[in-house]
């Protein structure tokens, strides 16, 4: 599940290395947005050789990115929290172990499938990401995307995610969609990442990526 948003541009700037500016769409469904927070319900992961290496729940902040060649768009991973020990700091160097996570998800289905999800994620220094929606299910898109995704800590580091993924966007501030939310909040605080969450923010779009297979490859 991933909401885009707006949040204030000084905020933003102080999270990235020197040399990185944000890239910051002026048309289509992510205009505006210099933010994403995605939750992750990680079903299977597995490694080269196909051997199973783990499951577990994660949400992270990351931010579009342009920097000079050969890399001029990306995104750049600036924090997460994850439950799963084994996935913090990471690669990225990034990830917080959560203290509390929890994530719940129910479908009902009569005349229209509707599903209510719950995730909460609480960091031991306080930070605390935490995400209530209840929508009608839709159908979505098959897109398929590669992008870099680089370290906010090590600016050097990064990785490849080529993906496969069903895109459904169920609300958007700028094109024309149904709106299939029927309720929504969300809260962000504390730590690191208070200054993004100040109150000013805006959410932008929120999207639901119901099938979701992602192949990451390091140079």
């Amino acid at each position: 599940m991933q909401l885009d948003f707006h949040v204030p541009d000084a905020s933003l700037k102080a999270m990235l290395p020197a040399g990185v500016e944000p890239a910051i769409a002026t048309t289509g469904a992510a205009k505006d947005a210099n933010l994403r927070m995605i939750f992750i319900d990680r079903i299977a992961v597995t490694g080269p050789d196909g051997a199973p290496a783990g499951s577990g729940q994660m949400v992270y902040l990351a931010i579009p990115i342009k920097q000079a060649a050969p890399n001029p768009i990306a995104q750049m991973l600036i924090y997460g929290l994850t439950s799963d020990p084994k996935d913090a700091p990471g690669p990225f160097g990034v990830y917080q172990l959560a203290s509390t996570h929890r994530m719940e998800r129910s479908t009902t289905a009569d005349a229209q499938a509707q599903t209510t999800e719950n995730w909460e994620f609480t960091a031991a220094s306080g930070e605390h990401m935490e995400l209530h929606l209840k929508y009608d299910r839709g159908i979505g898109r098959k897109a398929s995307n590669e992008t870099k995704f680089f370290s906010s800590v090590n600016p050097s580091f990064y990785q490849t995610f080529k993906v496969d993924q069903n895109l459904d966007i169920m609300r958007n501030a700028t094109i024309t969609v149904p709106d299939k939310v029927k309720e929504f909040q969300y809260k962000a605080s504390g730590g690191k990442i208070a200054a993004l969450f100040d109150g000013s923010e805006r959410v932008l779009s929120i999207d639901c990526l119901s099938w979701y297979n992602r192949a990451i490859y390091t140079p």
